[in-house]
């Protein structure tokens, strides 16, 4: 059995990356989304002439562009089976997304998360508050979850139907780990694929400013807290 595969990629000014991320993403996947984010360089040409259906979301924030590549694919005849998440910078490798994707086709697991080990990592890939956040949030969710994620990676992909039963409202910084916690709370069945990882081309919007990694460390901690006292 075949499974259609979208993949959205949320977009902020990565005219420099975004051609080499498309074309670096499989032939399995049926349409890659890109979403610019409002983008004032030349994203959107560069991601319509690699082959991606590009859409424009103006309100600057992740999960605003995330959202808008939901609502997207809900309109579209032939829904997906399994959407993929993944950045527009050039850090994550786009051709692992077959690795991704198979615990999903070959032994039906909801949701998987690209983890960025250690061992697979570029020096200076992570800023020290990413590697900070990641440990204090995966350590937060093992403690009140039981959870086993070690990253909140943003190449992830997830069935399309669970996707939707989520209920995604995060707009901005606190999109990965809200998917998360939701889908410890519904109990879905999980797993995370070493990945490797390499520096961004580019400026990071998030890590790479101080009031960045400060608001999206605020955002992941109010998740888990929210969720941590929320029967």
């Amino acid at each position: 059995m075949s499974h259609t595969i979208n993949v959205i990629i949320p977009a902020y000014n990565e005219a420099g990356s975004i051609g080499h991320v498309i074309k670096d993403i499989p032939s399995i996947v049926d349409e890659i989304i890109v979403v610019s984010n409002n983008s004032t360089d030349a994203t959107e040409e560069v991601a319509k002439a690699a082959g991606a259906t590009v859409l424009k979301e103006s309100r600057k924030g992740y999960g605003y562009a995330c959202l808008e590549g939901m609502r997207y694919v809900a309109t579209k005849q032939k829904l997906p089976d399994i959407i993929v998440f993944l950045d527009g910078d050039y850090s994550d490798y786009p051709e692992q997304l077959t690795e991704l994707v198979a615990p999903i086709i070959e032994n039906n697991i909801d949701f998987v998360i690209g983890a960025r080990v250690t061992s697979l990592r570029e020096d200076g890939a992570m800023t020290v508050p990413q590697k900070f956040g990641n440990w204090l949030a995966t350590t937060l969710m093992s403690l009140f979850f039981r959870s086993t994620f070690t990253d909140l990676g943003p190449f992830r992909a997830i069935k399309y139907s669970k996707l939707l039963a989520l209920q995604m409202e995060d707009k901005t910084y606190g999109w990965t780990v809200e998917m998360q916690l939701k889908a410890l709370k519904k109990k879905y069945t999980y797993v995370e694929i070493p990945m490797k990882y390499r520096n961004r081309i580019g400026v990071s919007k998030v890590s790479g400013t101080v009031k960045g990694a400060i608001f999206a460390g605020i955002k992941i901690l109010s998740w888990i807290f929210k969720y941590s006292f929320k029967k």
